[in-house]
Protein backbone atom coordinates (compact mmCIF):
# COMPACT_ATOMS: atom_id res chain seq x y z
CA UNK A 1 0.00 0.00 0.00
CA UNK A 2 1.13 3.55 -1.07
CA UNK A 3 2.07 5.92 1.91
CA UNK A 4 0.07 9.41 1.72
CA UNK A 5 2.22 11.11 4.45
CA UNK A 6 5.22 12.79 2.52
CA UNK A 7 8.51 12.48 3.84
CA UNK A 8 9.59 15.19 6.46
CA UNK A 9 11.99 17.07 4.01
CA UNK A 10 8.95 17.23 1.18
CA UNK A 11 6.71 18.87 3.62
CA UNK A 12 9.26 21.58 5.61
CA UNK A 13 10.06 22.24 1.42
CA UNK A 14 5.97 22.53 0.93
CA UNK A 15 5.66 25.22 4.01
CA UNK A 16 8.68 26.97 2.78
CA UNK A 17 6.93 27.59 -0.08
CA UNK A 18 3.57 28.55 1.70
CA UNK A 19 5.81 31.56 3.01
CA UNK A 20 6.75 32.48 -0.25
CA UNK A 21 10.09 31.35 -0.99
CA UNK A 22 11.50 28.53 -3.07
CA UNK A 23 13.52 25.68 -1.20
CA UNK A 24 17.59 26.46 -2.40
CA UNK A 25 19.16 25.36 0.63
CA UNK A 26 20.42 21.84 1.59
CA UNK A 27 17.87 20.72 4.51
CA UNK A 28 20.20 18.49 6.76
CA UNK A 29 20.30 19.71 9.74
CA UNK A 30 18.55 17.67 13.44
CA UNK A 31 17.96 18.87 16.44
CA UNK A 32 21.16 18.23 17.95
CA UNK A 33 22.59 20.05 15.55
CA UNK A 34 20.34 23.07 15.65
CA UNK A 35 21.01 23.27 18.78
CA UNK A 36 24.54 23.10 18.48
CA UNK A 37 24.30 26.41 16.38
CA UNK A 38 22.92 28.24 19.35
CA UNK A 39 25.12 27.32 22.17
CA UNK A 40 28.51 27.59 20.28
CA UNK A 41 27.17 31.30 19.32
CA UNK A 42 26.85 31.79 23.01
CA UNK A 43 29.87 29.64 23.91
CA UNK A 44 30.29 30.03 27.64
CA UNK A 45 33.98 28.08 27.98
CA UNK A 46 34.83 30.87 25.90
CA UNK A 47 32.96 34.03 26.98
CA UNK A 48 33.27 33.28 30.10
CA UNK A 49 36.93 32.71 30.27
CA UNK A 50 37.35 35.47 28.83
CA UNK A 51 35.26 37.97 31.07
CA UNK A 52 35.28 36.70 34.43
CA UNK A 53 37.64 39.06 35.40
CA UNK A 54 35.88 42.01 34.31
CA UNK A 55 32.64 41.09 36.71
CA UNK A 56 34.81 40.51 39.20
CA UNK A 57 36.78 43.70 39.21
CA UNK A 58 33.56 45.39 39.42
CA UNK A 59 31.42 43.87 42.27
CA UNK A 60 33.88 41.04 43.55
CA UNK A 61 31.70 37.46 44.60
CA UNK A 62 28.75 39.54 44.12
CA UNK A 63 29.25 39.62 40.42
CA UNK A 64 27.45 36.46 40.56
CA UNK A 65 24.12 37.99 41.05
CA UNK A 66 24.12 39.10 37.56
CA UNK A 67 24.58 36.20 35.60
CA UNK A 68 20.80 34.74 36.84
CA UNK A 69 19.15 38.72 36.13
CA UNK A 70 20.54 38.57 32.35
CA UNK A 71 19.36 34.93 32.56
CA UNK A 72 16.42 35.98 33.39
CA UNK A 73 15.96 38.72 30.69
CA UNK A 74 17.30 37.09 27.92
CA UNK A 75 14.73 33.94 28.65
CA UNK A 76 11.93 36.50 28.11
CA UNK A 77 13.24 37.32 24.92
CA UNK A 78 13.93 33.81 24.26
CA UNK A 79 10.52 33.02 24.66
CA UNK A 80 9.59 35.57 22.35
CA UNK A 81 11.88 34.39 19.77
CA UNK A 82 10.73 30.86 19.92
CA UNK A 83 7.05 32.34 19.25
CA UNK A 84 8.17 33.66 16.18
CA UNK A 85 10.48 30.73 14.69
CA UNK A 86 7.29 28.45 15.21
CA UNK A 87 5.43 30.85 12.91
CA UNK A 88 8.19 31.79 10.61
CA UNK A 89 10.72 29.27 10.17
CA UNK A 90 13.23 31.40 7.60
CA UNK A 91 16.55 32.06 7.74
CA UNK A 92 17.81 35.40 8.62
CA UNK A 93 14.99 35.04 11.47
CA UNK A 94 15.78 38.33 12.97
CA UNK A 95 15.21 39.99 9.67
CA UNK A 96 12.27 38.13 8.83
CA UNK A 97 10.89 38.50 12.73
CA UNK A 98 10.97 42.06 12.71
CA UNK A 99 10.02 42.19 8.96
CA UNK A 100 6.56 40.33 9.06
CA UNK A 101 5.77 41.61 12.36
CA UNK A 102 7.15 45.32 12.17
CA UNK A 103 6.98 46.29 8.35
CA UNK A 104 9.96 46.49 5.71
CA UNK A 105 11.60 49.52 7.01
CA UNK A 106 11.61 47.83 10.80
CA UNK A 107 12.58 44.47 9.10
CA UNK A 108 15.80 45.84 6.96
CA UNK A 109 17.29 47.82 10.72
CA UNK A 110 17.05 44.87 12.48
CA UNK A 111 18.69 42.92 9.60
CA UNK A 112 21.24 45.67 9.47
CA UNK A 113 21.86 46.45 13.08
CA UNK A 114 22.23 42.53 13.82
CA UNK A 115 24.71 41.66 10.18
CA UNK A 116 27.06 44.77 11.54
CA UNK A 117 27.39 43.43 14.78
CA UNK A 118 27.98 39.59 13.82
CA UNK A 119 30.91 40.71 11.26
CA UNK A 120 32.61 42.76 14.82
CA UNK A 121 31.38 39.53 16.90
CA UNK A 122 32.89 37.05 14.77
CA UNK A 123 36.42 39.01 14.41
CA UNK A 124 36.22 39.32 18.23
CA UNK A 125 35.56 35.62 18.87
CA UNK A 126 38.71 34.86 16.19
CA UNK A 127 41.31 36.90 18.40
CA UNK A 128 40.18 35.03 21.42
CA UNK A 129 42.79 32.96 19.91
CA UNK A 130 45.55 34.66 21.01
CA UNK A 131 44.34 34.64 25.12
CA UNK A 132 44.90 30.81 24.30
CA UNK A 133 47.18 29.14 21.65
CA UNK A 134 50.55 31.10 23.15
CA UNK A 135 50.16 29.70 26.53
CA UNK A 136 49.60 26.27 24.67
CA UNK A 137 52.80 26.61 22.83
CA UNK A 138 54.98 29.86 22.28
CA UNK A 139 55.67 28.96 18.49
CA UNK A 140 52.38 30.48 18.30
CA UNK A 141 53.74 34.03 19.04
CA UNK A 142 54.38 34.25 15.94
CA UNK A 143 55.30 38.16 16.17
CA UNK A 144 57.56 37.19 18.93
CA UNK A 145 57.87 39.41 22.06
CA UNK A 146 54.71 39.81 24.67
CA UNK A 147 51.81 37.96 23.88
CA UNK A 148 49.68 39.76 26.07
CA UNK A 149 46.57 41.54 24.05
CA UNK A 150 47.21 44.82 25.67
CA UNK A 151 50.53 45.09 23.97
CA UNK A 152 51.79 45.31 20.76
CA UNK A 153 53.14 42.70 19.44
CA UNK A 154 50.54 40.34 21.56
CA UNK A 155 47.43 42.63 19.58
CA UNK A 156 49.50 41.90 16.36
CA UNK A 157 49.91 38.77 16.46
CA UNK A 158 46.16 37.95 17.52
CA UNK A 159 45.42 39.58 13.85
CA UNK A 160 47.59 36.62 12.66
CA UNK A 161 45.69 33.93 14.69
CA UNK A 162 42.40 35.50 14.24
CA UNK A 163 42.54 36.12 10.43
CA UNK A 164 43.72 31.97 9.68
CA UNK A 165 40.83 31.23 11.51
CA UNK A 166 38.16 32.97 9.62
CA UNK A 167 40.39 31.69 6.51
CA UNK A 168 39.27 28.14 7.96
CA UNK A 169 35.67 28.96 9.12
CA UNK A 170 34.90 30.55 5.77
CA UNK A 171 35.99 27.58 4.06
CA UNK A 172 34.14 25.32 6.20
CA UNK A 173 30.52 27.38 5.57
CA UNK A 174 31.25 27.22 1.62
CA UNK A 175 31.59 23.31 1.62
CA UNK A 176 28.05 23.41 2.69
CA UNK A 177 26.13 23.18 5.46
CA UNK A 178 25.97 19.63 6.15
CA UNK A 179 30.39 19.51 6.90
CA UNK A 180 29.44 22.69 8.95
CA UNK A 181 27.11 21.09 11.61
CA UNK A 182 29.26 17.74 11.87
CA UNK A 183 32.35 19.90 12.84
CA UNK A 184 29.96 22.33 15.09
CA UNK A 185 28.27 19.02 16.90
CA UNK A 186 31.26 17.94 17.71
CA UNK A 187 32.62 21.15 18.98
CA UNK A 188 29.86 21.48 20.93
CA UNK A 189 30.02 18.37 22.45
CA UNK A 190 34.06 18.61 23.16
CA UNK A 191 32.94 22.41 24.90
CA UNK A 192 30.02 20.76 27.29
CA UNK A 193 32.60 17.67 28.35
CA UNK A 194 35.09 20.58 28.99
CA UNK A 195 32.48 22.85 31.08
CA UNK A 196 31.26 19.68 33.00
CA UNK A 197 35.13 18.43 33.77
CA UNK A 198 35.90 22.33 34.86
CA UNK A 199 33.05 22.09 37.12
CA UNK A 200 33.57 19.42 38.63
CA UNK A 201 37.58 19.85 38.96
CA UNK A 202 36.29 22.73 40.96
CA UNK A 203 34.16 21.51 43.00
CA UNK A 204 36.15 18.73 44.23
CA UNK A 205 38.80 21.91 44.87
CA UNK A 206 36.28 24.09 47.13
CA UNK A 207 38.02 26.26 49.67
CA UNK A 208 34.84 27.48 50.37
CA UNK A 209 30.55 27.14 50.70
CA UNK A 210 28.29 28.75 47.69
CA UNK A 211 27.58 31.46 50.41
CA UNK A 212 30.64 33.10 49.06
CA UNK A 213 28.18 35.05 46.64
CA UNK A 214 26.73 36.88 49.55
CA UNK A 215 30.32 38.79 49.71
CA UNK A 216 29.41 41.96 48.42
CA UNK A 217 32.85 43.72 50.17
CA UNK A 218 33.92 44.92 46.92
CA UNK A 219 30.49 45.80 45.74
CA UNK A 220 29.86 48.32 48.98
CA UNK A 221 33.35 49.76 48.55
CA UNK A 222 32.88 50.49 45.18
CA UNK A 223 33.19 54.65 44.07
CA UNK A 224 30.82 53.72 41.14
CA UNK A 225 28.34 53.19 44.36
CA UNK A 226 26.84 49.69 44.91
CA UNK A 227 23.99 49.86 42.42
CA UNK A 228 26.47 51.73 39.64
CA UNK A 229 29.53 48.72 40.49
CA UNK A 230 26.48 46.05 39.89
CA UNK A 231 25.07 47.66 36.81
CA UNK A 232 28.71 47.47 35.01
CA UNK A 233 29.67 43.89 36.18
CA UNK A 234 26.21 43.10 34.82
CA UNK A 235 27.70 43.82 31.13
CA UNK A 236 29.93 40.77 31.14
CA UNK A 237 26.39 38.25 31.56
CA UNK A 238 25.25 40.43 28.99
CA UNK A 239 27.96 40.16 26.61
CA UNK A 240 28.22 36.59 27.34
CA UNK A 241 24.25 35.65 26.31
CA UNK A 242 23.24 36.64 22.99
CA UNK A 243 23.14 34.54 19.54
CA UNK A 244 20.69 32.18 21.37
CA UNK A 245 18.75 32.94 18.25
CA UNK A 246 20.96 31.33 15.88
CA UNK A 247 18.99 27.85 15.80
CA UNK A 248 15.99 30.01 13.91
CA UNK A 249 18.68 31.32 11.62
CA UNK A 250 19.42 28.44 10.18
CA UNK A 251 15.60 27.16 10.17
CA UNK A 252 15.34 26.64 6.51
CA UNK A 253 18.45 24.08 6.47
CA UNK A 254 16.50 22.28 9.78
CA UNK A 255 14.18 19.60 9.39
CA UNK A 256 11.05 20.10 11.66
CA UNK A 257 11.85 23.70 11.61
CA UNK A 258 8.27 24.62 13.43
CA UNK A 259 9.20 22.52 16.00
CA UNK A 260 12.60 22.17 16.41
CA UNK A 261 13.81 25.54 16.52
CA UNK A 262 11.76 27.18 19.32
CA UNK A 263 12.67 24.43 21.59
CA UNK A 264 16.95 24.73 20.76
CA UNK A 265 16.47 28.33 20.96
CA UNK A 266 15.21 27.81 24.16
CA UNK A 267 17.47 24.69 25.45
CA UNK A 268 20.35 26.77 23.83
CA UNK A 269 19.99 29.59 26.01
CA UNK A 270 19.38 27.68 29.34
CA UNK A 271 21.39 25.26 29.19
CA UNK A 272 24.19 28.07 28.70
CA UNK A 273 23.01 29.95 31.43
CA UNK A 274 22.62 26.64 33.86
CA UNK A 275 26.37 25.65 32.26
CA UNK A 276 27.71 29.48 32.91
CA UNK A 277 26.30 30.06 36.31
CA UNK A 278 27.43 26.89 38.16
CA UNK A 279 31.41 27.72 36.40
CA UNK A 280 31.38 30.99 37.99
CA UNK A 281 30.21 29.69 41.50
CA UNK A 282 32.54 26.96 41.83
CA UNK A 283 35.19 29.41 40.98
CA UNK A 284 34.44 31.32 43.32
CA UNK A 285 34.14 28.58 45.71
CA UNK A 286 37.87 27.03 44.24
CA UNK A 287 39.38 30.53 44.10
CA UNK A 288 43.03 30.35 46.47
CA UNK A 289 41.80 33.82 47.10
CA UNK A 290 39.17 35.94 46.93
CA UNK A 291 41.31 39.19 47.85
CA UNK A 292 44.73 39.22 46.58
CA UNK A 293 43.67 40.62 43.55
CA UNK A 294 44.25 37.99 40.48
CA UNK A 295 40.78 37.47 40.40
CA UNK A 296 40.16 40.81 39.06
CA UNK A 297 42.86 40.52 36.74
CA UNK A 298 43.79 36.99 35.46
CA UNK A 299 40.25 35.75 35.88
CA UNK A 300 38.99 32.20 35.70
CA UNK A 301 42.30 30.90 34.02
CA UNK A 302 44.13 32.00 37.25
CA UNK A 303 41.60 29.48 39.37
CA UNK A 304 41.89 26.98 37.18
CA UNK A 305 45.66 27.17 36.67
CA UNK A 306 46.04 26.54 40.10
CA UNK A 307 43.27 23.83 40.27
CA UNK A 308 44.35 21.56 37.35
CA UNK A 309 48.36 22.14 37.33
CA UNK A 310 50.20 22.53 34.04
CA UNK A 311 49.16 19.89 32.06
CA UNK A 312 45.57 19.30 32.68
CA UNK A 313 45.42 23.58 32.19
CA UNK A 314 46.55 22.72 28.93
CA UNK A 315 44.17 20.12 28.29
CA UNK A 316 41.49 22.48 29.26
CA UNK A 317 43.17 25.09 26.99
CA UNK A 318 42.84 22.69 23.61
CA UNK A 319 38.67 22.67 24.55
CA UNK A 320 38.97 26.09 25.09
CA UNK A 321 40.53 26.40 21.53
CA UNK A 322 38.39 24.04 20.02
CA UNK A 323 35.00 26.16 21.68
CA UNK A 324 36.51 29.73 20.08
CA UNK A 325 36.67 27.65 16.82
CA UNK A 326 33.35 26.55 16.50
CA UNK A 327 32.16 29.90 18.14
CA UNK A 328 33.69 31.72 15.23
CA UNK A 329 32.35 29.53 13.14
CA UNK A 330 28.49 29.71 14.34
CA UNK A 331 28.62 33.25 14.47
CA UNK A 332 29.70 33.23 10.52
CA UNK A 333 27.14 30.72 10.12
CA UNK A 334 24.51 33.16 11.09
CA UNK A 335 25.78 36.08 9.56
CA UNK A 336 25.93 34.43 6.04
CA UNK A 337 22.00 33.31 6.38
CA UNK A 338 20.98 36.29 7.56
CA UNK A 339 22.84 38.43 4.80
CA UNK A 340 21.75 35.65 2.47
CA UNK A 341 17.77 36.22 3.08
CA UNK A 342 18.21 39.88 2.65
CA UNK A 343 19.68 39.46 0.09
CA UNK A 344 17.12 37.09 -1.35
CA UNK A 345 14.20 40.18 -0.83
CA UNK A 346 16.67 42.17 -2.80
CA UNK A 347 17.84 44.50 0.37
CA UNK A 348 21.29 44.71 -0.61
CA UNK A 349 24.10 46.09 -2.57
CA UNK A 350 25.03 43.38 -4.53
CA UNK A 351 21.96 40.76 -4.17
CA UNK A 352 22.18 38.74 -7.46
CA UNK A 353 25.86 37.63 -5.74
CA UNK A 354 25.22 37.68 -1.75
CA UNK A 355 21.50 35.21 -2.55
CA UNK A 356 23.05 32.74 -5.02
CA UNK A 357 23.53 29.43 -3.49
CA UNK A 358 25.65 26.35 -4.92
CA UNK A 359 24.30 24.38 -6.65
CA UNK A 360 25.10 20.80 -5.33
CA UNK A 361 26.28 22.18 -1.84
CA UNK A 362 23.44 23.85 -1.17
CA UNK A 363 24.93 26.37 0.44
CA UNK A 364 25.46 30.58 0.28
CA UNK A 365 28.71 31.03 -0.85
CA UNK A 366 29.25 34.82 -1.43
CA UNK A 367 27.46 35.86 2.06
CA UNK A 368 30.23 33.24 4.09
CA UNK A 369 33.06 34.71 2.08
CA UNK A 370 31.69 38.17 2.82
CA UNK A 371 31.29 37.82 6.01
CA UNK A 372 34.57 36.28 7.08
CA UNK A 373 36.52 39.16 4.46
CA UNK A 374 34.84 41.69 6.67
CA UNK A 375 35.79 40.31 10.00
CA UNK A 376 39.37 40.12 8.83
CA UNK A 377 39.10 43.92 8.05
CA UNK A 378 37.63 44.71 11.39
CA UNK A 379 40.82 43.10 12.94
CA UNK A 380 42.87 45.09 11.26
CA UNK A 381 41.98 47.55 14.04
CA UNK A 382 43.29 45.83 17.00
CA UNK A 383 47.38 46.64 15.81
CA UNK A 384 48.78 48.29 18.19
CA UNK A 385 45.35 49.56 19.86
CA UNK A 386 44.04 46.82 21.31
CA UNK A 387 41.69 49.27 23.54
CA UNK A 388 39.80 50.41 20.73
CA UNK A 389 38.86 47.01 19.43
CA UNK A 390 37.54 46.12 22.41
CA UNK A 391 35.40 49.17 22.92
CA UNK A 392 34.07 48.74 19.52
CA UNK A 393 33.75 44.65 20.45
CA UNK A 394 31.30 46.67 23.83
CA UNK A 395 29.43 48.59 20.81
CA UNK A 396 28.24 45.55 18.92
CA UNK A 397 26.49 44.48 21.66
CA UNK A 398 24.59 47.16 21.91
CA UNK A 399 23.78 46.72 18.36
CA UNK A 400 22.81 43.51 19.04
CA UNK A 401 20.16 44.31 21.98
CA UNK A 402 18.69 46.85 19.68
CA UNK A 403 18.03 44.62 16.55
CA UNK A 404 16.42 42.32 19.69
CA UNK A 405 14.58 45.12 20.63
CA UNK A 406 13.33 45.40 17.35
CA UNK A 407 11.90 42.19 16.91
CA UNK A 408 9.87 42.48 20.63
CA UNK A 409 8.85 46.43 20.10
CA UNK A 410 6.84 45.48 17.15
CA UNK A 411 5.92 41.73 18.64
CA UNK A 412 4.25 43.90 21.34
CA UNK A 413 2.35 45.79 19.23
CA UNK A 414 1.13 42.86 17.28
CA UNK A 415 0.00 41.79 20.56
CA UNK A 416 -2.07 44.99 21.48
CA UNK A 417 -3.88 45.28 18.74
CA UNK A 418 -5.13 41.53 18.40
CA UNK A 419 -2.59 41.18 15.01
CA UNK A 420 -0.71 38.49 16.80
CA UNK A 421 -3.73 36.69 17.89
CA UNK A 422 -5.17 36.28 14.28
CA UNK A 423 -2.71 34.52 12.87
CA UNK A 424 -2.20 32.01 15.71
CA UNK A 425 -5.37 31.06 14.58
CA UNK A 426 -4.20 30.20 10.90
CA UNK A 427 -1.00 27.86 13.01
CA UNK A 428 -1.39 24.53 14.21
CA UNK A 429 -2.12 23.63 17.58
CA UNK A 430 0.86 21.73 18.75
CA UNK A 431 3.31 24.30 17.86
CA UNK A 432 4.89 26.63 20.42
CA UNK A 433 3.07 29.25 21.75
CA UNK A 434 2.67 31.53 25.18
CA UNK A 435 -1.00 31.62 25.06
CA UNK A 436 -2.43 34.12 28.08
CA UNK A 437 1.24 35.04 28.79
CA UNK A 438 2.28 36.09 25.77
CA UNK A 439 1.61 39.55 26.46
CA UNK A 440 3.34 40.38 29.87
CA UNK A 441 6.22 38.23 28.89
CA UNK A 442 5.99 40.42 26.16
CA UNK A 443 6.25 43.52 28.04
CA UNK A 444 8.40 42.38 30.23
CA UNK A 445 11.14 41.47 27.60
CA UNK A 446 10.83 45.15 25.70
CA UNK A 447 11.19 46.64 29.43
CA UNK A 448 14.37 44.35 30.23
CA UNK A 449 15.67 45.09 26.08
CA UNK A 450 15.80 48.98 27.08
CA UNK A 451 17.45 48.60 30.21
CA UNK A 452 20.24 46.97 28.89
CA UNK A 453 20.24 48.87 25.86
CA UNK A 454 20.52 51.96 28.17
CA UNK A 455 22.91 49.93 30.43
CA UNK A 456 25.53 48.77 28.00
CA UNK A 457 25.95 52.25 26.34
CA UNK A 458 25.94 54.37 29.17
CA UNK A 459 29.25 56.68 28.39
CA UNK A 460 31.41 54.83 31.51
CA UNK A 461 34.60 55.66 31.51
CA UNK A 462 35.48 52.45 33.36
CA UNK A 463 33.86 50.64 30.43
CA UNK A 464 34.84 52.51 27.42
CA UNK A 465 37.95 54.93 28.26
CA UNK A 466 39.72 52.61 31.09
CA UNK A 467 42.95 54.15 30.61
CA UNK A 468 41.38 57.47 30.63
CA UNK A 469 43.38 58.58 27.16
CA UNK A 470 40.16 59.48 24.92
CA UNK A 471 37.17 60.69 26.15
CA UNK A 472 35.82 60.34 22.56
CA UNK A 473 35.81 56.63 23.30
CA UNK A 474 32.87 57.32 26.17
CA UNK A 475 30.49 58.27 23.10
CA UNK A 476 31.56 55.39 21.41
CA UNK A 477 28.25 53.60 21.87
CA UNK A 478 25.79 56.21 21.43
CA UNK A 479 27.75 57.69 18.42
CA UNK A 480 28.88 54.22 16.85
CA UNK A 481 24.78 53.69 16.91
CA UNK A 482 24.13 56.66 15.44
CA UNK A 483 27.13 56.14 12.18
CA UNK A 484 25.49 52.57 11.56
CA UNK A 485 22.09 54.17 11.37
CA UNK A 486 22.76 56.69 9.00
CA UNK A 487 25.07 54.26 6.88
CA UNK A 488 21.93 52.32 7.68
CA UNK A 489 19.61 55.04 5.58
CA UNK A 490 21.74 55.51 2.71
CA UNK A 491 22.59 52.15 1.93
CA UNK A 492 18.65 51.24 2.10
CA UNK A 493 18.34 55.00 0.20
CA UNK A 494 20.65 53.77 -2.75
CA UNK A 495 19.19 50.57 -2.91
CA UNK A 496 15.91 51.41 -3.20
CA UNK A 497 16.86 53.95 -6.05
CA UNK A 498 18.68 51.06 -7.88
CA UNK A 499 15.98 48.59 -7.82
CA UNK A 500 13.51 51.32 -9.20
CA UNK A 501 15.94 52.36 -12.26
Amino acid sequence: MTSTVLPTVHQDDADLTSLGYQPTLHRKLGRYASFAAGFSFVSILTTIFQLFAFGYSFAGPAFFWTWPVVLVGQLLVALNFAELAARYPLSGAVYQWARRVGGEGVGWFAGWFMAIAQVVTAAAAAIALQVVLPQLWDGFQIMGGDPGLNTVTGASNAVILGAVLLVATTIINSLGVKLMAHVNSVGVTCEIVGVAAVILALVSAAQRGPDVVADTTVLQGSDLGAVGAFLVSGLMAAYVMVGFNSAGELSEETKDPRRTAPRTILSALLISGIGGALMIITALMAAPSLDDGRLATEGLPYVLTAVLGTFWGKVLLVDVAIAIFVCTLAIQTAGSRLVFSMARDGKLPASRFLSSVHPSRGTPMWPSIVIGALAVAVLAINVGNAALFTTLCSVCIVMVYIAYLLVTVPQLINRLRGDWARVGQTMPADLFSLGRWGLPVNILAVLYGGVMVVNLAWPRPEVYDPSGDSGLLLWSAPLMVVAVLLLGLWVRRRNLAASKA
